[in-house]
């Protein structure tokens, strides 16, 4: 019989979406309140994390997107100064595929920059070349509220939304997810309307993914994919990382009413409707995401355990966790044709 946590700790483990504090507090090695700092990390056997530098939606104007392209940049800077060495662990930061998987066959937790929110970039392109020499190697194209790239799954009638507010992605939008193929940059289409998803999936040359999302039929919560979403994003080859939020796993539910088999569940159903290329894992720890049984990083080898309850081999929870958003990373970067 397998031992789930032997198998945990050989196996290339990628948390694919965490948020950090901001403003930052220095306290990345831990010991810290963080549901993810590098000492939980280490003791839960994940290997790599893509750290989010999350921009809140504001107002669509120039001084708005100004202020959130330059947080953006301060908030990779802080993700870039975790590399390093303390009290035993180790870490680098990865700007490619290969230097995720050398970092880890060095025994440094690799580092990954992204950032949550094309709000960052405002209607500037050139924006998101700066983001890429920061090494973020995703842009989540929304968040909450509509942006000058596309239409959100949540709009924010504060910041005068309607329910649409482009029917997709805008022209901007187009051009943006042409020049992230361009960058070798994922397309993540975490957040975004359906609409938008669908159009910019159809759109881009290589894989888009959805670092952070759940299913729809098992929880009707506008995040999450529906069963036409998943099925595009498989057809094109991309993944879903099924997220640890409660209330994207079951409805309107709180931590504590969420268990590990809820997440396996998402799992499941995914795999059954798209096949396990296409499935992934993330936490979305520090950002809402944390449930009874994966409270923070230090607990991962739970899943692990329960995947293997159900029936996964080796094979299957390594491609689960980090062996098919890797292969989505590698083939956005064999694609990439900016210099």
């Amino acid at each position: 019989m397998t031992d789930p946590r032997a198998l945990h700790a050989r196996l290339f483990t990628i948390d694919t979406h965490i948020d950090i504090p901001w403003p930052d507090r220095g306290d990345a090695f831990g010991p810290s309140e963080r549901r993810v700092d590098l000492a939980k990390m280490r003791a839960g056997g994940l290997k790599a994390g893509c750290f989010a530098a999350y921009v809140p939606q504001g107002p669509r104007t120039e001084e708005g997107a100004r202020a959130a392209f330059e947080r953006a940049k301060a908030m990779l800077e802080a993700i870039g100064a975790m590399a390093g060495s303390r009290d035993g662990i180790r870490a680098r930061t990865a700007r490619s595929a290969e230097e995720i998987e050398a970092s880890v066959q060095e025994g440094a937790i690799a580092v990954v920059p992204a950032v949550e929110n094309g709000y960052a970039i405002g209607t500037e392109l050139g924006r998101l070349d700066a983001l890429a020499r920061f090494g973020a190697r995703y842009l989540t194209l929304t968040h909450n509220g509509h942006n000058a790239l596309g239409d959100a799954a949540i709009p924010r009638p504060d910041l005068g939304d309607g329910a649409t507010l482009h029917g997709g992605l805008s022209a901007f939008g187009r051009a943006a997810v042409g020049r992230l193929n361009d960058l070798g940059m994922l397309v993540d289409v975490s957040h975004t309307a359906k609409s938008t998803m669908m159009e910019a999936v159809a759109l881009s040359r290589s894989p888009a993914v959805a670092t952070h999302a759940c299913v729809r039929a098992l929880c009707p919560h506008p995040r999450n994919l529906d069963d036409e979403q998943l099925d595009a994003l498989a057809e094109k080859g991309g993944v879903v990382q099924i997220t640890a939020v409660p209330a994207f796993l079951r409805a309107n539910a709180k931590e504590s009413e969420v268990a590990l088999a809820d997440f396996a569940d998402h799992i499941d159903y995914a795999v059954r409707r798209i096949g396990i290329e296409h499935v992934g894992i993330s936490s979305d720890f520090d950002g809402g995401g944390g449930f009874r049984g994966w409270h923070d990083a230090s607990e991962s080898p739970n899943l692990t355990e329960e995947l293997i309850r159900r029936g996964y081999d080796e094979a299957g929870v390594a491609a689960l966790w980090g062996g098919n958003f890797l292969r989505a990373l590698r083939a956005a970067e064999r694609l990439a044709v900016a210099g």
